[in-house]
């Protein structure tokens, strides 16, 4: 978040600038300096300075009050420097502000630098976890920066921009807590700001119209009852919850407006069971059909009666991100992890079997005590698991962090820059990143996409793990992309495809049921077409023309207004271009498979399928 002040004799003008590196929805300044968004660039400007406005009436600090204003603006990484510095030098601030990430700090860290070259009379600030734990550093390395505000901002802010409102910040720089500054040659670093109520956090959405289809985040808590190592989370013990009926009120705002997804930030959402039931239980009985919920939860702490309500709940209305990380004892001891590796797995067999949804469960490579063979038997048990997505992640060594501390102790190398990724460990060397570096990129191609689910189904009966079957596609995909080229989607099935005969060349194995080329050839095809209702065939698949009579008189039959209910407002010719009909050979026999892409799977997006007997 940025602050600018524009002095005009008395007047003085506020410009607030948030920066961010991904995609998130807005989340504005309602979560100052913790949490940050970003929506493009110009076309949300006016929504957050509108979103400011509802903060500011809402918190004391309404826009022109006390002759100060107040704007907001946002930038992406993806933007050039000097575009960035062009537009904050022609607002013609007097002071900036910044939210700092790992994501987002090397080029906030530049922007600064090179703005306060061409305007050194303009004040800095800075927040954001990225310098709210290593205060003294980040004054020390970076001239260009002014002032630190650390912890939660939300009150810091406030307090800061009253003090510029008064003409007394430097006065009033001492009484500010959760301010880092220099004073006389100093660095000076004031008690931090006791923790907020949650509860007096104002809810800053008013329009949801400038947020249609985004990813909406939300919070109902702070704090996390476990202590893992790796994570920010775990050094604020206590936990704070939003009061139970505003959250209801809001949850009620997003459903009314039928958003499309709201992620709920909270560390670990079912840590307390009646909270979490409350909200479980309103949004199931106001669900829209629309609105999808997601939630980092612990599964190894889930009650019976939170797995009962779930198991009822709309396809699609929640989706559940559980974190394992390892299943090495050793290693989970290390890093404070307390957790039932078979109780996670029972959980989540359970909810699988309800099929209405998703999972997503993480692991982290680069832990303490896990080696090459340990990660491996951790990704298999894991994938065992059937999970939805599974997002294979690299330790990163985070600023305030206990495994920060303990790096040394550990043998834990990594990067000096941000994300500070782990390089190696005392028990995984920089060779075996690497290749587990190629098993996370096949793993989120080919099987987190949905985009290949029957193809690797079947391939993974050749293997003697699910690990070794990504290992080798992931080295051969490697070998296709060794210039750093980006293969489209439907090179990524031609590699798949390539990749299967390759291996039944080398190795003669029968893949499963599947023996020969076409028909792995035709099961790409079925994926294919599970996901995309394309124009133009994939060149894998088989060559289909001499069965295209038959599928047009199929579309003008009332077989087909059977087969497809809900499509009578449309004609045939509308219905070969709205569907899509398939001719698969098995075993010396046609079969037709429609797919019917106005009826979708909600978890995997999968065309609804039907068998015709033509």
């Amino acid at each position: 978040m940025a602050v600018s002040l524009q002095r005009a004799g008395m007047w003085k003008r506020i410009s607030a600038f948030l920066f961010d590196a991904i995609l998130l929805g807005i989340l504005a300044v309602l979560f100052a300096f913790l949490f940050s968004s970003i929506l493009g660039y110009d076309r949300y400007v006016d929504t957050l300075n509108r979103t400011y406005e509802t903060y500011g009436e809402k918190y004391g600090l309404s826009r022109g009050r006390d002759n100060v204003e107040i704007e907001i603006a946002e930038y992406t990484i993806n933007q050039y420097k000097e575009e960035i510095i062009r537009d904050i030098y022609m607002r013609k601030p007097d002071v900036i502000g910044f939210s700092c990430y790992i994501w987002n700090i090397v080029l906030i860290k530049d922007v600064i630098k090179d703005f306060k070259k061409i305007c050194p009379n303009v004040k800095i600030w800075v927040g954001g976890p990225e310098v709210s734990y290593n205060m003294e550093q980040v004054l020390r390395d970076n001239g260009s920066i002014d002032y630190v505000m650390y912890g939660e901002g939300e009150k810091i802010f406030k307090e800061v921009i009253e003090a510029y409102s008064r003409n007394s910040l430097e006065e009033s720089l001492s009484d500010i807590k959760g301010l880092a500054y220099r004073q006389d040659g100093n660095i000076i670093i004031n008690s931090p700001m006791p923790l907020i109520d949650m509860s007096s956090i104002p809810f800053t959405y008013n329009d949801m119209k400038e947020f249609e289809n985004k990813i909406i985040y939300y919070e109902t808590s702070r704090g996390c009852p476990f202590s893992c190592s790796y994570c920010l989370s775990s050094v604020e013990k206590k936990l704070r919850f939003r009061d139970i009926d505003i959250v209801k009120k809001e949850l009620k705002f997003f459903i009314d407006n039928n958003t499309k997804q709201v992620k709920f930030v909270d560390r670990t959402f079912n840590c307390n069971h009646s909270h979490a039931m409350e909200i479980w239980k309103f949004i199931k009985e106001n669900d829209n059909g629309i609105t999808n919920f997601h939630f980092e939860i612990a599964a190894d702490i889930m009650t019976k009666e939170e797995i009962e309500l779930i198991s009822t709940m709309r396809q699609g209305l929640i989706q559940l991100e559980i974190g394992v990380q390892s299943v090495n004892l050793d290693t989970l001891s290390a890093i404070n992890r307390k957790t039932a590796i078979q109780k996670i797995a029972d959980v989540t067999k359970k909810i699988k079997s309800y099929g209405n949804i998703h999972q997503h469960l993480d692991l982290i490579a680069g832990l303490p005590y896990e080696d090459y063979e340990s990660f491996k038997h951790s990704f298999n048990v894991v994938y065992a698991m059937k999970p939805d997505q599974l997002q294979l992640g690299f330790l990163k060594v985070l600023h305030g962090s206990e495994m920060e501390m303990r790096a040394s102790e550990f043998g834990i190398v990594y990067s000096d820059k941000p994300p500070y990724e782990v390089l190696k460990t005392k028990w995984i060397g920089f060779d075996e990143i690497l290749k587990l570096k190629a098993v996370e990129s096949v793993v989120e191609i080919y099987y987190n996409s949905f985009q290949f689910s029957n193809t690797i189904k079947y391939l993974e009966s050749c293997f003697e793990s699910a690990f070794d079957m990504f290992f080798e596609l992931g080295m051969f995909y490697n070998e296709k992309s060794s210039n750093g080229e980006k293969h489209s989607r439907v090179a990524r099935y031609e590699i798949l495809l390539e990749f299967i005969n390759k291996y039944r060349k080398n190795t003669g194995k029968k893949l499963g049921m599947w023996t020969d080329e076409l028909s792995f050839s035709q099961l790409l095809t079925l994926d294919f077409y599970l996901r995309e209702n394309a124009k133009n065939r994939p060149p894998f698949s088989q060559d289909n023309s001499k069965y295209k009579n038959i599928i047009k008189d199929f579309y003008k039959s009332e077989m087909a207004r059977e087969k497809l209910p809900g499509y009578e407002d449309y004609d045939s010719r509308q219905l070969e271009r709205m569907t899509h009909m398939e001719v698969f050979s098995l075993c010396g026999k046609n079969i037709y498979v429609l797919f019917d892409y106005e009826n979708r799977n909600a978890l995997s997006k999968e065309a609804k399928l039907q068998i015709i007997d033509l």
